[in-house]
């Protein structure tokens, strides 16, 4: 894998293992789980993340186990019926000692704007910008991200165009919601998304993404 590529996508997460894992998927024989991963913020708040990791890796995922990693953040489509479904993971690649001096929670991106920013206020007149960020991964794939800015950083990045390349460090969160389905039933759901902290924008500069479709 090229060395650009690798650090388009870099995140660092210390939290506690809270699920048993299970199996995802098997490549070339190697095979691969999904745990969850409680990481507190500076307020009371967890945010609970969902860890792809390899069987190599397995065994440090204990049920309340503190866990340091490195790894990506990740997305694919899921394909349902008709329809498909944009989902995120973060694919852990190395477990590192941990250091209770760290922020528990880092993201850094680099990549190109795949959708038109959504810029909003909150009735407290709170400003809220939602952005769609396309990182480039080896083998002709991209990860396709969903971030948050908030007032400043909202203002920024609410005027950039599909193409503009845009570096991002933030935090991932989890953030609850509910469903209405077209059979009137309301579900609990889970949206993961990157909230920024520093963003840097090329008005300029554009580049091709990858044609793998866009939710």
């Amino acid at each position: 894998m090229k060395y650009e590529l690798m650090n388009n996508n870099r995140v660092f997460l210390s939290g506690i293992v809270v699920s048993e894992p299970a199996f995802s998927h098997e490549t070339f024989g190697e095979g691969f789980y999904e745990v969850k991963l409680s990481v507190a913020r500076l307020s009371e708040h967890q945010d609970i993340l969902p860890i792809t990791v390899s069987d190599k890796l397995l065994k440090h995922f204990q049920i309340g186990k503190q866990i340091s990693l490195k790894g990506q953040f990740r997305s694919f489509n899921k394909l349902n019926g008709e329809k498909s479904q944009l989902l995120l993971n973060v694919f852990a690649r190395e477990i590192i000692e941990n250091d209770p001096s760290m922020n528990p929670n880092i993201v850094e991106i680099n990549g190109f704007i795949c959708k038109n920013p959504i810029y909003r206020t909150t009735p407290f007149n709170r400003e809220i910008c939602d952005c769609l960020v396309a990182v480039n991964r080896a083998y002709n794939k991209s990860d396709y991200l969903p971030c948050i800015a908030w007032g400043r950083n909202a203002r920024y990045v609410k005027d950039a165009k599909v193409g503009n390349r845009i570096e991002i460090v933030g935090r991932i969160q989890s953030r609850e919601y509910q469903k209405r389905l077209e059979s009137g039933e309301i579900v609990n759901k889970t949206a993961y998304e990157i909230s920024v902290g520093r963003v840097n924008l090329d008005f300029q500069q554009k580049d091709e993404i990858s044609s793998e479709r866009i939710i």
